[in-house]
């Protein structure tokens, strides 16, 4: 299959694009906006990462191969690494979080155990570097929500730079136009043959050049 943006892996089974941010990855009803499932025609959604956030983006090229795939992460079995730039510091070196949230409309509020609609959201993170007024985390998902790892900082008080969603001071930010969201790695089980399968994305330009610019 060839697509206009990079494949970080391909086989018989599934192929791995290194999404671009602002591409959405699959379409939107009654919107003729291109998709990242537009540049491998016959495939299949294996899960999504937000429109603003690059990196790595999974297919499955069967039907029989996405339903495997998808009970992984149904699971919470796949490993999901994210780099995060968030203002302020992060104190603890690593920690998890745990909130429950619920969806209202297109955002993620914050819910409590119990509440109608509400769901788990954990998350693990370890700081990579500490800049003036901004902290580099590596995040590893334990669930997998929509926007689980913008609301889950912001709700401690570190909300993820460019993250004008649910920060709308953000869209004051110059340096990056976007949220500060990057999918860097993904593991998973092959779902023909079992092996661990790992997938890697640099962060691109935009977000090295926020790095540099801290």
């Amino acid at each position: 299959m060839r697509t206009a943006v990079p494949i970080l892996y391909e086989d018989k089974a599934v192929i791995a694009l290194d999404k671009p941010a602002g591409l959405v990855a699959v379409p939107v009803k009654g919107s003729r906006t291109p998709s990242a499932l537009d540049l491998v025609p016959g495939a299949f959604v294996v899960h999504r990462i937000d429109r603003f956030t690059s990196g790595v983006l999974l297919f499955a090229k069967t039907e029989r191969d996405r339903e495997v795939l998808v009970r992984q992460f149904l699971e919470h079995t796949p490993v999901r690494q994210y780099l995060a730039v968030v203002r302020g510091h992060v104190r603890q070196e690593e920690g998890t979080l745990a909130h429950y949230l619920r969806k209202q409309g297109q955002h993620q509020r914050l819910s409590q155990e119990g509440e109608k609609d509400a769901a788990r959201a954990e998350l693990r993170y370890a700081v990579e570097r500490t800049f003036r007024g901004a902290t580099l985390l590596r995040v590893t998902l334990v669930t997998g929500l929509q926007n689980q790892i913008r609301v889950q900082f912001s709700a401690i008080g570190h909300p993820v730079i460019g993250d004008r969603k649910y920060h709308p001071k953000e869209a004051e930010e110059r340096r990056i136009d976007r949220v500060a969201l990057h999918a860097a790695r993904l593991e998973f089980a092959h779902p023909r043959t079992g092996r661990r399968v790992v997938v890697e994305s640099d962060p691109p330009a935009d977000f090295r050049n926020l790095l540099r610019a801290l």
